[in-house]
């Protein structure tokens, strides 16, 4: 039953290699759900930062507001052009976004981009989401392999971006999903997950009591496994749904 539920979380975020941290994350708590927000702001375009600020801030705004998943992304795509506009900035204030709420017993969650939100049950990997980019197209097609999408030389090149304009919805939604007493979720950057694999997360989380622990296991691997390169800004979000 949804009151025999209960909910923690913790986050991450951290520049990196980079001298300015373009991600940008929040949980907010309301009477009747909890929502999660991560966003990584587009590097190299110079106003990431502001945009993927901008973006949670809007979804967080609307998902107070009482609105959907859905209308609560699209409201703050229209904000961040209008913002765009106002600043003559839209070659350069994009963002990716990945969100995930929980209301009773279920949850659903959206994203654009590669952002991914990950959705565990028994500490193992039941599906994620599926990035927009030409590496994920390519595994689609089946000429590459998901997990060839790591180290792809196209990882950067995005085919769907908050900022960009939209002739219809370009977020993804997966809803349906009921949550038990040993259901996890993992949101995170791409500056995250391309350091640790699914294997990794389901050893990790197999070992963690908390989702702090969780996400200090993983960013250790994260760190190492980054060592010998520029890392990219990172950051994730751990969710648990626990039984009493």
């Amino acid at each position: 039953m949804a009151f025999d539920l209960d909910i923690t979380y913790d986050t991450r975020t951290d520049k990196g290699g980079r001298a300015v941290n373009e991600d940008c994350l929040d949980v907010t708590i309301m009477p009747d759900c909890q929502g999660f927000i991560l966003c990584d702001g587009l590097g190299g375009h110079g106003s990431g930062d502001v945009a993927s600020q901008f973006v949670v801030e809007k979804v967080r705004e609307a998902l107070e507001d009482s609105h959907t998943l859905e209308e609560s992304i699209q409201y703050a795509q229209e904000g961040l052009l209008l913002k765009q506009e106002a600043e003559n900035a839209r070659a350069s204030m994009k963002t990716t976004i990945a969100a995930l709420v929980i209301q009773g017993n279920e949850a659903r969650f959206a994203h654009v981009g590669d952002s991914r939100i990950y959705y565990f049950e028994r500490s193992k990997h039941v599906l994620h989401s599926q990035d927009h980019s030409v590496p994920q197209m390519l595994v689609k097609k089946g000429d590459i392999r998901e997990k060839d999408i790591r180290h792809h030389e196209d990882r950067d090149r995005l085919l769907r971006v908050m900022g960009t304009e939209w002739e219809g919805p370009k977020y993804e939604v997966v809803d349906h999903i009921t949550v038990t007493g040993r259901t996890s979720f993992l949101l995170c950057s791409d500056g995250f997950w391309e350091l640790v694999d699914e294997k990794q997360m389901c050893r990790t989380l197999k070992r963690s009591k908390t989702p702090g622990e969780w996400l200090q296991h993983m960013e250790q691997i994260v760190l190492k496994n980054g060592k010998e390169r520029e890392m990219d800004n990172y950051s994730a979000i751990a969710v648990f749904v626990r039984g009493h």
